[in-house]
């Protein structure tokens, strides 16, 4: 018998605060020079969810160099355009085709990074897992 893992696009939204702590420090992190999964940890510590540390880690380093420029974090309770897309690129509302034109390597390295994200959230946040019989299609 085969088994597909399906790369779940969730039916709810991602936890947006989680990911805009994350967002903002990694971000700062990479400003200040401070080793940034360590700083992740903490943050990721905070909402329960450590486990995603690498996979954010690669994911938003590979969306900034998707970018081609330094990621532009918000401030306060005001989410930049650069976090609005990252959390529409991880929830699937927009691909990454349609939103960032970039070589065909890191295209590729961003794309399986988006659908690692969408995984690795689904089997580590309890409210984001799908049903068994979904990732088992």
């Amino acid at each position: 018998m085969t088994r597909h893992v399906s790369p779940p696009i969730h039916q709810t939204t991602a936890p947006t605060p989680m990911l805009v702590d994350a967002i903002r420090c990694w971000s700062e992190a990479r400003l200040t020079g401070q080793a940034v999964q360590p700083s992740l940890t903490r943050v990721l510590g905070d909402h329960d969810c450590i486990m995603l540390t690498p996979v954010l880690d690669s994911l938003i380093h590979l969306y900034e160099i998707g970018l081609g420029r330094p990621l532009r974090a918000g401030d306060g309770p005001d989410i930049s355009e650069d976090e609005h897309l990252l959390l529409d690129l991880i929830d699937g509302r927009f691909s990454r085709k349609a939103c960032l034109s970039c070589d065909k390597e890191i295209a590729s390295a961003l794309d399986c990074a988006i659908c690692s994200t969408r995984i690795m959230m689904a089997l580590s946040i309890p409210a984001h897992r799908p049903a068994p019989s979904l990732l088992l299609q």
